[in-house]
């Protein structure tokens, strides 16, 4: 995990995804960054806050998807293609990366933003929703309610990100608040053209071929058989389909089965490392801690502590 940036250290050269940024726009509009850490998986988290009699803001294309959840304030605050609905705490906005916006911001704003690549978004489609990745990106959303998502983003306000485990629990729920994104503001791309790329029966049937075998070494000849391609073209077309080349699936999918593991099992780490395909324990620790900036036994730790602290 990379460690806590203070407003100070994070100059306009600095500020998360490049020139267009989210966070480049709203330090050029006078805006007062609280808050700011990236979370891991090159996914960051902001807490900002304005005061302005009125004041115009415009995103252009920022390249990177945005979910913002209001703490407080934003009651005279509008986007000026939506005249007339205004912001309110707990509601939320979903900004994708190609969009372009102008708002009316006036009076205290107090909020939240999630910041994320669109491939991160649509990457889980695969496993999450059976659809390419491709086909997909983040909807343009203003002031919606979801209380699920708001409880969440009001929990990663609230997470300690000076400490290791605050920074590893809003991780895991950073990546809760994107599948529920996915499921209830993923939408089909405009213009989305799904040329080239796996069959749906192929990518399916690999899929689930990874899914079951898992634990075992996988081979790219291996793979090739289940689709009937030569591995050459397999290659080619599972990067297409799936996002990313074959290797860094499955190391993906690993990872992903190892973090489902620990927080909702208490097997020890040697099973969970034949589980997930890893050679021994200590090469399971080994890649996880290089993923996630901690080991294992820490990272369940920390999952049990927000559990703990939900339920209370």
């Amino acid at each position: 995990m990379d460690a806590l940036e203070s407003p100070a250290a994070l100059d306009l050269a600095n500020t998360p995804f490049g020139l267009h940024s989210v966070c480049r726009t709203l330090s050029a509009a006078n805006a007062t960054l609280e808050r700011f850490t990236w979370l891991g998986d090159q996914l960051a988290a902001a807490v900002w806050t304005r005061e302005t009699r009125e004041a115009e803001t415009v995103y252009e294309q920022p390249g990177h998807h945005t979910l913002s959840c209001y703490l407080d304030g934003g009651y005279r605050t509008e986007r000026q293609k939506l005249p007339g609905i205004y912001g309110a705490p707990s509601r939320l906005c979903a900004l994708p990366g190609d969009h372009e916006s102008r708002w009316w911001v006036r009076g205290h704003m107090h909020f939240m933003h999630l910041y994320f690549l669109p491939e991160h978004f649509t990457q889980r489609a695969v496993r999450e929703l059976d659809q390419e990745p491709r086909g997909l990106t983040l909807a343009d959303r203003t002031y919606f309610e979801d209380e699920h998502i708001a409880a969440l983003c009001q929990s990663l306000a609230n997470e300690d990100w000076t400490h290791p485990e605050g920074l590893l629990r809003s991780n895991e729920t950073a990546h809760e608040v994107m599948s529920l994104l996915l499921r209830s503001q993923g939408v089909r791309r405009p213009g989305a053209a799904l040329k080239g790329g796996l069959s749906v029966a192929t990518r399916r049937r690999l899929r689930d071929y990874i899914d079951a075998h898992l634990g075992e070494p996988l081979t790219l000849g291996a793979l090739a058989e289940v689709a009937c391609l030569s591995e050459y073209h397999l290659a080619r077309m599972f990067r297409t389909s799936f996002g990313m080349p074959p290797h860094a699936w499955i190391a993906a999918q690993r990872l992903e089965r190892a973090r489902m593991l620990l927080r909702t099992s208490d097997l020890p780490l040697a099973h969970i490392a034949a589980a997930c395909g890893y050679a021994n324990a200590s090469h399971f620790s080994h890649r996880f801690r290089d993923a996630f900036g901690a080991a294992p036994n820490t990272y369940r730790q920390a999952l049990q502590n927000r559990g703990m602290a939900i339920q209370a």
